[in-house]
């Protein structure tokens, strides 16, 4: 089992899990963060600390497309550490439906 970021994290990208994950697994996009299930240990003490519910363990039905999302970014992200400020639209975003169809950036962030 590993834990996956899921479409809520996009264009909110709330970085409260990166500081509390005990093995630094999460990689940033520009407006998305993901967990890279190799290195994730299982421990789930991220999926509590996300304000916006986006990460999922992937044991949850419908999960597999998140799984190879993760998976294929966190091999071209940058690794980040430190919690920031989320995106400035961030409480405007949470919830809405299909963010990842509509607003999914494949570019990088900025990493540690």
């Amino acid at each position: 089992m590993t834990y996956v970021v899921t479409d809520n994290c996009v264009r909110c990208k709330y970085t409260d899990c990166v500081e509390v994950c005990p093995v630094d697994c999460f990689y940033e996009g520009e407006n998305f963060l993901v967990i890279h299930p190799d290195e994730c240990i299982d421990c789930g003490v991220c999926e509590p600390e996300c304000p916006a519910e986006a990460i999922k363990p992937d044991t949850e039905p419908g999960l597999d497309k998140w799984l190879k999302i993760n998976a294929d970014y966190a091999s071209l992200w940058p690794n980040i550490t430190v919690k920031r400020d989320p995106l400035p639209d961030a409480k405007e975003m949470d919830g809405e439906q299909g963010k990842f169809e509509k607003y999914f950036s494949a570019n990088p962030g900025s990493g540690d």
